[in-house]
């Protein structure tokens, strides 16, 4: 019983990691586990004190169980059948592909991650590139929202900043919860968004059984009052202008008869200089295919980098977001109103809180002077467009107009789009698209009609329209000053 006994050494290995994993499985990872759910139980019992929509069971639901009732549920159970009749496989192997939609749908909410990582970065993110400032925002009434409402937050999608923002402004009042396309389904981006409570949604994918996962999850998670963060253009902004919606998501919500009210918070964001600008540009509109070049990212990191070791950057300039007038869905149903109507009106809304900033307003003036400008002259035309748009209600910066021309053609000079030559400032060769897209974020104050890019919807029930944010009392609080 006590002789030696003589095993190779690949052997004794293969044993020894054997009985790790046995001790780890069963002994080790049932305490890490104990152990981190009771410090993620405790934060979330601290920040639910502090936030003023506290976070709900739903999103806080273990990951297993939120996908076991999902591909369990009835109408999903409905879609998994006719899919099998439709294309000729067994249940069984349509059930397997609903279990794979749903694990790619489902995210894996960590409080933890979210408030002690995710919300740090974002506010380090937006403060060290931008001045971030709040536009439009009339707190009273975001103080008369009920309660016991799921909030969603309706945007138009300006910026991958977006999502940075928005998450940094709200934390005060709530979590968001974003849809995220292909583009984040990346390890270990996957893995963080994940835990930052974002679900996936794949653009291209227009198979019945995939969309009926996707709509029973964002139901679920609607009606479990999870706050929600959606942009019903679908994606990027290539022109500036605010494209025509898309009635993914918003179906899926709209369309649902909810117990809860729902109320969507109209946002409204826009930048001085966009980070992904003549990426968007330069896209192909009808493929939206703006992935760029590795080199070109790694050069901009660099010289980014470069920039700041040398203390040579500044910022950005000012990044603003402005709040609208909520939206409640049963009152837009008593109405009679339908999805469509809600979408035009959403968008409506959020065109009209869309900041004017120093950048748009020079731009738009620069654009019809092919031979240049003086500064005085430029700083008169815009000062003209602030009068008109402070008689249409718009929430304006509050630098006067010598300031805002000032800031504008800092920015402009510095990325060579904007030159002085004889004491007349002119746009430089190649600068026309960069400006028209900036001007194009505010045209539609000056010109209603312009208010949404003429581009056709190319799928109305596309579940490609994305996450918006939310905001309530706190937020100007959380942001700072306005601009």
């Amino acid at each position: 019983m006590f002789q030696t006994v003589d095993v190779p050494i690949w052997l004794l290995a293969l044993i020894v990691v054997f009985a790790a994993v046995t001790f780890a499985s069963h002994f080790l990872f049932p305490s890490v586990r104990w152990f981190v759910r009771r410090r993620a139980e405790r934060l979330v019992a601290r920040m639910n004190k502090r936030l003023a929509r506290p976070i709900e069971p739903f999103k806080l639901a273990r990951r297993h169980d939120m996908i076991q009732r999902l591909i369990y549920d009835t109408e999903v159970n409905r879609a998994i059948h006719d899919h099998a009749r439709r294309n000729r496989v067994p249940e069984n192997v349509a059930f397997e592909l609903a279990r794979r939609h749903a694990r790619e749908i489902v995210p894996r909410f960590s409080a933890t991650v979210y408030f002690s990582f995710g919300i740090r970065v974002a506010r380090w993110l937006s403060h060290s590139l931008y001045r971030v400032r709040i536009g439009a925002l009339d707190r009273g009434r975001f103080d008369v929202i009920d309660p016991g409402a799921s909030v969603v937050f309706v945007m138009n999608h300006r910026s991958n900043m977006d999502y940075v923002l928005v998450t940094w402004l709200v934390s005060r009042t709530s979590t968001l919860s974003y849809a995220v396309g292909e583009w984040a389904r990346v390890w270990p981006m996957s893995a963080l968004v994940r835990a930052m409570g974002a679900y996936f949604i794949r653009r291209k994918d227009r198979s019945a059984l995939y969309r009926r996962v996707l709509a029973r999850y964002v139901q679920m998670s609607v009606e479990g009052g999870v706050t929600q963060a959606i942009f019903p253009e679908g994606g990027l902004s290539l022109t500036g202008r605010l494209a025509p919606p898309k009635l993914g998501l918003l179906s899926y919500i709209a369309d649902e008869a909810l117990e809860r009210d729902v109320i969507f918070v109209p946002v409204g964001l826009n930048y001085d200089r966009v980070l992904e600008d003549r990426i968007l540009i330069a896209a192909d509109p009808a493929h939206r295919e703006f992935r760029p070049p590795f080199g070109h990212v790694a050069k901009s990191i660099a010289r980014h980098v470069w920039l700041r070791m040398t203390r040579q950057f500044k910022s950005f300039g000012t990044a603003s977001v402005g709040f609208g007038t909520p939206l409640s869905l049963k009152a837009h149903r008593a109405a009679g109103g339908n999805v469509e109507g809600l979408a035009e009106e959403l968008m409506a809304r959020i065109a009209a809180v869309v900041p004017p900033l120093p950048v748009p307003l020079v731009s738009r003036v620069m654009l019809g002077q092919e031979r240049g400008l003086e500064r005085a002259a430029l700083i008169e035309a815009v000062g003209a467009d602030i009068e008109a748009l402070s008689g249409l209600g718009q929430a304006l910066p509050r630098r006067d107009p010598r300031q805002l021309v000032d800031d504008a053609l800092e920015i402009l000079a510095e990325r060579r789009l904007l030159v002085e030559e004889r004491g007349l400032w002119r746009m430089k060769d190649g600068a026309r698209p960069v400006l028209t897209y900036y001007a194009d974020s505010i045209a539609h104050h000056f010109a209603p009609e312009l208010q949404l890019d003429p581009a056709p919807i190319v799928d109305p029930v596309d579940p490609e329209a994305e996450p918006a944010p939310a905001t309530e009392a706190d937020v100007a609080e959380a942001a700072g000053p306005r601009s």
